[in-house]
């Protein structure tokens, strides 16, 4: 066993460098002027583009980005391969991929009035391009509502607590904005408020917690159940239990309904007073843990019970390569963020300075929150046969451990890290919904006919999202459908980083393309791989040549591993045809000595 503040060690010294030495060059190389004005600034509208404060900023983007992705993913990674690969791939990666992904695309972006990476790309590589990224987006943007209203409703059902501080966090998230926004009122002594009812609304949910079925047998004996029976009659029910098939609707309908929200109504404010939860609950763990390894006595040691490795093919049955990169996914690198920082948070930036601690900054942080999550489960180190319905509370479970060392019970410990999951998770849905209806305003351009007028529409996009994501979630197959998000994940990052490296090759020809190139080609090949695998060995093979499988498979469950099939094979394909077409344009930069301009922005032609 290895205490676990050596993990912590270990990545924080080499995020320290990371942000330190490389994202100092960085943002010299793209040359970020506080004189130039942003797209916040420049298309004030007060509805998308809404110049915020850095503090504010960094609450939505860093809450928006962290999500529940790198929490879930060195979790299950860590109970299938054991810590060490989970780490390793956490703390080199992190700044040498992930960072530098989340920075460039938030930088691109800047350059680009705050459009979009789709738009991007469109304007080197042309029409085709465009709608090709854009199609490969919209399509992660479903698997990534998918899996984490899927997470929401698991944890809801282990611990209800968080169920009611959730509902009571954003209450108070509504209240903060008019408060902010339409009040004008101080914005420290809001924030000191809110933040503090926050907490209380943590121990409001400790006091009344409610669960829509009966729930985990771990829920407290005082949980208020809103339906009697046990909800098995609800689609995804034989997999998970009712409790958790009745919350996933509810959260998709929430996903939704907030997405189609200005974003000063919910978006900022409950995302920055997110970010309290985020300092709170991370950097809270990670002082605990310096605590209960020198200064005072957790309920019990903070040792890593997980086996440092568990051998190539780990406890499911799966392949450490190229399983473990996309299993990992935000931990490390995450398509979603390029998503995040070129769709709304270019349009908040209030100057170009803030990109590199918003940027670059953000994604370390989001490797500390993942440093966390393996911590709590090599602490607890759960049975990898309870699948994750066992493994994911064990994120709140393992905190509630090492919150201990300040002496905070474990009975109010633990519920407070579950809110900090589901807060995270909560925002990062209604702002991958948000940004699905984005991408489909980009492919469709001005709606023509009743179809588009849908497809665009912010309620009836909304639905285009939500029901693919429901039947895929009522499969059943939790790790396929995690893996096969994880792996469109990083493919749309290795696409990011695609439309990163053109930009750079026709902005001019002085400028080295080896920072975004490299892993670009390194993602590109890993998550090709990896969705190769679960087309045709996890469904194609093990479900629909298995027998046994097809007997007891239901409808849902079939149709389930159909569209994953599908998905897998067309996302594949889009990110191989987009990368010929990137790799072709950049050439031809190159060969003819660049030409994009300053800042990389095409110039008009003599025609």
């Amino acid at each position: 066993m290895v205490q676990v503040i050596w993990l912590v060690v270990t990545v924080l010294a080499l995020f320290t460098v990371g942000y330190l030495g490389y994202s100092r060059y960085l943002a010299q190389f793209v040359e970020l002027d506080d004189s130039r004005e942003t797209p916040a600034h420049k298309y004030e509208d007060g509805q998308e583009y809404v110049p915020a404060k850095k503090p504010v900023l960094l609450g939505h983007h860093y809450s928006s980005i962290a999500g529940g992705a790198p929490i879930v993913g060195p979790i299950t990674a860590g109970v299938v391969w054991g810590w060490v690969p989970a780490l390793a791939w956490i703390a080199l990666g992190n700044p040498l991929l992930g960072s530098v992904h989340d920075f460039v695309s938030l930088s691109s972006s800047l350059r680009h009035d705050g459009k979009s990476i789709g738009y991007i790309i469109g304007e080197y590589v042309g029409e085709r391009g465009k709608n090709m990224l854009l199609w490969f987006a919209f399509l992660t943007i479903v698997l990534v509502v998918a899996v984490f209203a899927l997470v929401v409703a698991i944890v809801f059902n282990a611990y209800p607590e968080a169920a009611t501080a959730s509902l009571v966090y954003i209450v108070l998230a509504v209240l903060f904005g008019v408060y902010l926004y339409q009040l004008n009122l101080p914005f420290l002594l809001g924030t000191g408020v809110f933040v503090a009812a926050m907490f209380v609304g943590v121990y409001a949910g400790i006091q009344y917690p409610i669960a829509l079925f009966e729930p985990a047998a771990r829920a407290p004996a005082e949980t208020f159940v809103l339906f009697s029976g046990s909800g098995s009659w609800l689609p995804g029910a034989s997999s998970f239990n009712g409790n958790t098939a009745a919350w996933v609707p509810i959260i998709l309908v929430y996903g939704a309904v907030a997405s189609a929200l200005p974003v000063w109504v919910l978006l900022q404010p409950r995302d920055y007073l997110s970010s309290f939860l985020l300092y709170a609950g991370v950097g809270g763990a990670l002082v605990a843990i310096v605590a209960g390894t020198f200064f005072t006595t957790p309920t019990q040691p903070l040792v890593t019970n997980l086996e440092p490795y568990y051998g190539f093919i780990g406890r499911s049955g799966a392949p450490l390569f190229p399983l473990l990169f996309i299993t990992i996914a935000c931990g490390t690198i995450s398509g979603f963020h390029s998503l995040v920082s070129s769709g709304t948070t270019s349009k908040q930036l209030n100057k170009e300075s803030d990109a590199r601690v918003i940027g670059y900054g953000g994604m370390l942080g989001e490797g500390l929150l993942a440093t966390v999550a393996l911590a709590t489960v090599a602490i607890i180190a759960p049975d990898v046969g309870g699948g994750i319905g066992l493994a994911l509370p064990t994120f709140a479970a393992g905190g509630g451990v090492i919150l201990s060392s300040f002496g905070i019970p474990t009975d109010f410990g633990g519920p407070f890290m579950a809110l900090v999951l589901v807060s995270f998770l909560l925002t990062s849905t209604d702002t991958a919904v948000r940004l699905g209806r984005y991408m489909m305003e980009e492919i469709v351009g001005t709606p023509e006919t009743p179809v588009e007028e849908f497809a665009t529409n912010r309620y009836g996009n909304a639905f285009v999202q939500s029901l693919p994501a429901y039947i895929l979630i009522t499969s059943g197959s939790w790790l396929t459908l995690w893996q096969l998000f994880g792996g469109a994940n990083q493919l749309l990052a290795a696409l990011a980083l695609l439309t990163a490296t053109v930009w750079l090759a026709n902005w001019d020809d002085s400028k080295q393309l080896l920072s975004t190139g490299l892993p670009m080609a390194l993602m590109t090949t890993i998550t090709s791989l990896g969705l190769l695998w679960l087309a045709f060995h996890d469904n194609v093979y093990a479900k629909f040549m298995n027998p046994e499988w097809m007997a007891s498979a239901g409808t849902f469950a079939m149709v389930s591993a159909v569209v994953q099939i599908v998905l897998a094979l067309v996302l594949v394909y889009l990110a191989l045809s987009l990368a010929k077409i990137g790799y072709d344009n950049i050439k031809d930069a190159r060969s003819s000595g660049g030409g994009g301009g300053r800042g990389g922005r095409p110039q008009p032609s003599d025609d």
